[in-house]
């Protein structure tokens, strides 16, 4: 292994660690681990978070967008970041931001990966994925954009980024593949986001019963059940891996 690229590991190690670990000292510092399950709590900073939104758009924007990249390139999870965006954004500004900026994300980072990190992601995953390498070079865009439709097969967000390392996928193609492929079930989660502010917005005191029965919730999931089963028949078909 190139000594290089096992400094240039552990240095992105480190890095994530420390910004994680300043992240929940400074949100623990600040917030009481009660209060983040307290429905005053989240409807108080709903407010707030949406009024400095109205005076702020356009940075707030920027920055999330920013923290967007960033977070894709630190391996985190897709979830959080999209929940937020519906919930601050809406559904429609929420996923053009929030599919950019992931997209952008995951392209520098299967870009790093490849060429820092070839060796160890080949050593660790080409096992495992001797049967997606098969499917996906048989046409990389359309089965990636449909691997990264049916949610990867439930392979994790951050080693869909970097698999097709495995089969020195084009950028172009990769580009277009999860731009394309991550775009109706990350709709969906930013939909269940955006819809639960409306809720939080309607309701002074929801129940289970009111917060599931509303269409902006219960919509998305329906939504997000049709992809799952999708997902399931695709994989049998296709991706046994």
């Amino acid at each position: 292994m190139n000594p290089n690229s096992l400094n240039l590991k552990i240095l992105i190690g480190i890095t994530y660690l420390v910004i994680i670990a300043t992240g929940l000292y400074f949100l623990f510092s600040f917030v009481d681990i009660k209060d983040l399950t307290s429905y005053e709590f989240i409807r108080a900073n709903k407010n707030i978070i949406l009024e400095y939104k109205k005076e702020n758009f356009l940075f707030l924007t920027f920055i999330f967008f920013i923290f967007s990249i960033v977070w894709v390139l630190l391996l985190g999870f897709a979830s959080p970041l999209l929940l937020f965006s519906g919930f601050v954004f809406g559904k429609w500004w929420g996923i053009l931001i929030i599919l950019i900026s992931t997209t952008i994300g995951a392209s520098i980072l299967y870009l790093l990966a490849g060429y820092f990190f070839k060796d160890i992601v080949e050593k660790k995953l080409a096992i495992k994925f001797v049967r997606l390498k098969e499917i996906i070079t048989k046409n990389e865009m359309f089965y990636f954009m449909v691997y990264r439709f049916i949610g990867g097969a439930g392979t994790p967000y951050a080693i869909q980024n970097i698999l097709p390392v495995l089969f020195n996928m084009k950028l172009k193609n990769y580009i277009l593949a999860t731009l394309i492929g991550c775009m109706p079930s990350m709709f969906i989660t930013v939909a269940i986001g955006s819809g639960v502010e409306s809720v939080i917005d309607k309701n002074e005191d929801p129940s289970f019963i009111s917060v599931i029965s509303s269409p902006e919730i219960y919509l998305p999931i329906f939504g997000f059940f049709i992809i799952l089963i999708l997902g399931y028949f695709i994989k049998k078909k296709y991706f046994e891996i």
